[in-house]
């Protein structure tokens, strides 16, 4: 058996998988708020004392963690845990533990995708032999790429989250000066995230918000989407318009960067929950217009992926591929 994790800045997702098939077969599944447990470690203890897993032989572990692996460790970005492979494998006493990146654990799980689990928003015309990009934004935003090598997709992580905001409209010019006035720099995150609607919506909101919304809510990147999707305040609409732009803006920008005529995966837990504001067209005016090459990103296949467990299922097949 393999165990599996997707550890993300608001919750964590733990599944026991049986490897014997392509897409390995789950077993048990458990979420889990991330900051209510100090450590992986004792949050795997708690998964593994039900009766599901507690009988269950785990040979090997794969997670995806939220920010960059090295030499086998991650210090989480949006969450104060420091994750180590080698910890883990010793307090459970596992033969190997990988970490990936959460955003390349997710791109492991595309190949795997059924048609189901995706929602179209470009069918375009993949390219045999083309790459594939992945863009997910949920509590930060991460990006990762496919390379097609001689028919095989290796995914590869990337920080491309945290790389500086381009700018391409009046408003988006505004936003700029606003978020690098109050932060020093604006990357990407600032704005393409679900902290990023809430600096975008405080930027914009010129008018009082019919919605009530208060920023300092968990759930404010949810209450200004839905207000915004229900016409119910014109600046929960404003911030959404904007935030809706800069989305797909970014993700034409790492369509070029990968050159991704294989598709362009949209995951994370936002994208899903607004699919309505993403299906107006908006987005996908913002993805195209990149000229001299909009023609070959009107080629590239749009997908939003719906299957909110895809990082989990991406962490299985990798640590199956390993068995």
């Amino acid at each position: 058996m393999l165990l599996a994790g997707d550890i993300g800045g608001t919750k964590t997702l733990l599944g026991l998988y049986d490897p014997s098939s392509v897409r390995p077969r789950a077993i048990s599944i458990r979420s889990f708020p991330t900051l209510d447990f100090d450590d992986l470690t004792s949050m795997i203890a708690e998964f593994i004392r039900t009766d599901e897993v507690k009988h269950a032989p785990i040979d090997a572990a794969c997670f995806g963690v939220a920010g960059p692996v090295i030499a086998d460790a991650a210090t989480l970005t949006n969450v104060p845990w420091r994750v180590d492979a080698r910890r883990v494998a010793a307090a459970f006493s596992l033969r190997r533990v990988d970490l990936l990146n959460d955003l390349q654990a997710m791109a492991y799980a595309v190949p795997v995708l059924r048609e189901a689990e995706v929602h179209v928003l470009q069918e375009g015309e993949p390219l045999r032999g083309g790459n594939i990009a992945l863009i997910a934004a949920g509590t930060g935003l991460g990006e990762a790429l496919l390379h097609n090598v001689n028919s095989r997709f290796i995914p590869s992580p990337t920080e491309a989250g945290h790389a500086d905001f381009a700018a391409r409209t009046e408003r988006e010019i505004t936003l700029l000066r606003e978020l690098t006035a109050r932060f020093g720099r604006c990357e990407v995150e600032r704005v393409v995230s679900g902290r990023g609607l809430i600096n975008v919506y405080m930027v914009t909101d010129k008018q009082p918000c019919t919605a009530a919304v208060d920023v300092d809510d968990v759930d404010a990147p949810a209450a200004i989407s839905l207000a915004a999707i229900d016409k119910r305040c014109s600046s929960c609409v404003e911030a959404l318009d904007v935030f809706i732009e800069a989305y797909g803006a970014e993700a034409g920008n790492l369509a070029l960067r990968s050159v991704a005529t294989g598709g362009v995966y949209i995951g994370g837990g936002i994208a899903p929950k607004i699919l309505p504001a993403l299906t107006t067209g908006a987005f996908m005016r913002a993805f195209r217009d990149k000229s001299p090459l909009e023609t070959m990103l009107q080629q590239m296949p749009v997908k939003v992926i719906l299957n909110a467990q895809a990082g989990l299922i991406g962490s299985a097949v990798y640590a199956a591929s390993l068995s």
